[in-house]
């Protein structure tokens, strides 16, 4: 009995220890902002257009499918990067987990290599492969990518000193920057929508 419950305590520690090692990254905050206003600034004024020009479709209908799109989108960018000593694991919340299928952990020990692929864009993103040589998609559009690449290379000893993110937080600005003069627009468009009513 004494030597089950010392089995207990120390499992206890262990996984203490391991709580106190977790990090957890999301999606950078600039971002999620930045797709969360542009998704609204493109799909807004469409029900208020619908209703301004009796299109065949309801308005009302338009509405709940734009909110749907906007809820998905949401729990897209809800996605969350957890690190420690034993491995890394891709996970979604669990109200939305049922919808992606982009979840994933691999234990330091199956780390294989990381490696880099282009994209349509031009792009570099970066994979690691396993030992059942499956490749695992690094997310780079979090906030603090650096520390994550630092963990990575820590844990796995693979040097990431040349990987960057995807894309840097200017080119999101940029894109927010036009996303706000497009709702202004936008408030314009819904307000003669609305007139003409």
């Amino acid at each position: 009995m004494p030597q089950a419950s010392h089995h207990n305590a120390a499992a206890v520690v262990e996984q203490t220890a391991a709580e106190q090692n977790l990090r957890v990254f999301h999606i950078s905050p600039l971002i999620r902002i930045t797709l969360l206003l542009l998704y609204t600034a493109l799909m807004g004024p469409l029900p208020f257009l619908a209703a301004a020009t009796q299109a065949a479709i309801s308005p009302l209908l338009l509405l709940l499918g734009i909110g749907l799109g906007w809820v998905g989108l949401y729990g897209a960018l809800s996605q969350r990067i957890e690190i420690d000593s034993q491995g890394i694991r891709v996970a979604y919340p669990q109200w939305i987990r049922w919808l992606f299928r982009g979840s994933w952990q691999l234990p330091w020990q199956d780390v294989q290599a990381l490696k880099p692929r282009s994209t349509g864009q031009g792009g570099i993103v970066y994979y690691f492969v396993g030992v059942d040589q499956k490749a695992y998609l690094l997310p780079m559009r979090v906030a603090g990518f650096a520390q994550l690449v630092g963990l990575v290379e820590r844990y796995t000893g693979i040097d990431t000193q040349d990987i960057k993110p995807l894309a840097q937080p200017w080119m999101y600005g940029i894109l927010l920057l036009f996303t706000l003069m497009l709702l202004v627009v936008n408030a314009w468009t819904i307000s003669t929508a609305i007139q003409g009513l």
